[in-house]
């Protein structure tokens, strides 16, 4: 049988297109390789192994880890005497047997803290001296445990206001802006091959943003490390701006560091709508505070599909200067979203489903990523 040179170079075409097409990435770890890593948050259940579902997920589309809650203050150091390693002794245990990369979170933060830590047993406050001794004890402690295993530190957590001044926290309150600086120093002291990263929500609020580029600066006439800022977004449907979100990348990377999304996720409830709903009392309490519970109807998940890839067009623009990228959570039912502001409400903040389905914004992100 003769065979026409045509159809033999259109089947050839045919082949090479396929096999192409075959070896695409279709992980969001593959997908963005070479640009930046694709984390996730580990809860306690998928720390010990309970969630099967959820650690199948983790191994297949991320290639970093950060705990949830288990390396916070309260739970890490609950008392002056005693630190519980056992869930964070895990979560490092299982980054390193599946090569994943491990963040650690977070050394000082006025949330999740131990009443002893900043406070006397009458309820005074510390003295500058005990502040400083138990803050290098407890970073050393926790940092050195884990040096040369975790790749970089949160070394403090949200400690700026969106107008630009300090959150008076006890930190504040004891030590002034000093805290930040000394929190970095004894960081780096503990690993000094460590990455060292401040952390905060809402950082396109531009007082933040001007405070924010003014710590970095005043840390490096220090000589101290700081490598990348946490910009957790935290997103909505129609909050932030995301022009100011964008302005907010472009302002860290000119100040020398680079950028990271820390707790990246977007309800998909419309917030002022319903607030305004509930003061006309033209809606119904309970369903006013939580409209989806049979499901996200599509029109709301196209709302929000489409806002999570407007904000990822501007993370892709960027890509040569954002190292991660980290999702709060694996599937829809983690979210810390599902009870913030209201308890027991029923969001559906991340790009997993409550059944550890794909939405289909996975797999237009991994088009994006292999776009690039």
């Amino acid at each position: 049988m003769k065979i026409s040179i045509h159809i033999i170079s259109a089947l050839i075409a045919c082949m090479t297109f396929l096999s192409g097409y075959a070896q695409s990435p279709s992980s969001l770890k593959d997908a963005a390789k070479g640009k930046f890593l694709i984390g996730t948050a580990l809860n306690h259940n998928q720390i010990l192994g309970h969630d099967t579902a959820g650690i199948k997920i983790i191994k297949e589309h991320f290639n970093a880890i950060v705990a949830e809650n288990c390396m916070k203050s309260q739970p890490i150091h609950p008392q002056r005497d005693r630190y519980s390693f056992s869930l964070a002794d895990k979560l490092v245990e299982f980054g390193e047997q599946n090569d994943i990369v491990i963040t650690g979170h977070t050394l000082i933060w006025h949330s999740q803290l131990p009443r002893w830590f900043c406070h006397n047993e009458d309820g005074s406050l510390r003295s500058a001296e005990e502040l400083k001794a138990i803050m290098k004890e407890h970073i050393s402690t926790v940092v050195g445990r884990y040096k040369g295993r975790i790749k970089g530190w949160d070394v403090v957590n949200e400690a700026i206001m969106e107008d630009g001044s300090y959150r008076k926290s006890p930190f504040y309150q004891i030590l002034g802006e000093e805290f930040i600086p000394l929190a970095f120093q004894y960081t780096h002291e503990a690993d000094p091959e460590a990455e060292l990263y401040y952390n905060d929500y809402n950082m396109w609020a531009e007082g933040k943003r001007n405070t924010v580029v003014k710590l970095i600066g005043e840390l490096r006439k220090r000589g101290l490390r700081i490598d990348a800022v946490g910009m957790q977004s935290h997103m909505g449907i129609s909050k932030p701006n995301l022009t100011e979100y964008e302005k907010s990348i472009e302002a860290f990377a000119a100040a020398g560091v680079k950028i990271m999304m820390t707790e990246f996720d977007m309800s998909a409830i419309p917030t002022e709508r319903l607030t305004a709903d509930l003061a006309e009392g033209g809606a119904d309490p309970a369903k006013a505070r939580n409209p989806y519970v049979d499901g996200l109807p599509d029109e709301a998940y196209q709302r929000w599909h489409s806002r999570m890839e407007k904000v990822w067009e501007i993370i892709m623009r960027h890509s040569d200067d954002i190292t991660r990228v980290t999702f709060w959570g694996v599937c829809d039912g983690d979210s810390w979203l599902n009870n913030f502001p209201v308890r027991g409400r029923t969001d559906y903040a991340l790009p997993f489903d409550r059944q550890h389905n794909a939405k289909p914004i996975v797999g237009r992100l991994i088009e994006m990523l292999n776009s690039k």
